[in-house]
């Protein structure tokens, strides 16, 4: 009884080692210095995560991160230049919205211009359309309708050909 009673106590206690994990806990001098790095953490993002902000990501990368915003927002330093930081030392990528750049161009620039492209090209579409149909117009004239009726009355004539030649083999008692 006892074996199984130390069993269970050795179970309880493994089973609760996940609720030992280490929170981070960063104390701050004042309220504006804990609202900027809440801010900051939940603006730069993790390198290594792609689209996780280091506040999100348990990468030790992203630990690393929180736990330089954090020295640098206890030195005093401004939102701008912690950013600054980041940015000179990971690249534009470490930022949500990277600013317009000749390298960011790109991905600025071309959702616009394949919207506008697009629009350009139904507008020069549709009206290469109506000048053609201004300048070719198609008309219905004496000529058309007597093709019609010419191709109407060959139907006719041969549907009623082959009504004719059916009803004579059902006379003949030929089935058809």
């Amino acid at each position: 009884m006892k074996k199984f009673t130390s069993f269970i106590i050795f179970l309880l206690v493994s089973l609760s080692f996940p609720t030992l994990a280490a929170i981070e806990v960063f104390d701050f001098d004042t309220p504006a210095q804990e609202a900027q790095f809440q801010e900051l953490s939940h603006t730069l993002r993790c390198p290594k995560c792609q689209n996780n902000s280091i506040s999100d990501s348990n990468a030790e990368l992203a630990k690393d991160l929180r736990e330089k915003t954090y020295l640098m927002t206890k030195q005093g330093k401004s939102k701008q230049e912690i950013i600054d930081y980041m940015v000179a030392r990971y690249g534009n990528f470490v930022t949500y919205n990277p600013p317009l750049t000749p390298s960011t161009a790109i991905l600025w620039l071309a959702p616009l211009s394949i919207v506008l492209f697009g629009f350009a090209f139904i507008f020069l579409r549709t009206r290469r359309r109506a000048k053609m149909e201004k300048e070719n117009p198609e008309q219905w004239d004496e000529q058309h309708e007597q093709r019609l009726q010419q191709l109407l009355s060959e139907q006719n004539t041969t549907s009623e050909s082959v009504t004719e030649t059916i009803g004579k083999d059902d006379k003949k008692g030929n089935n058809v």
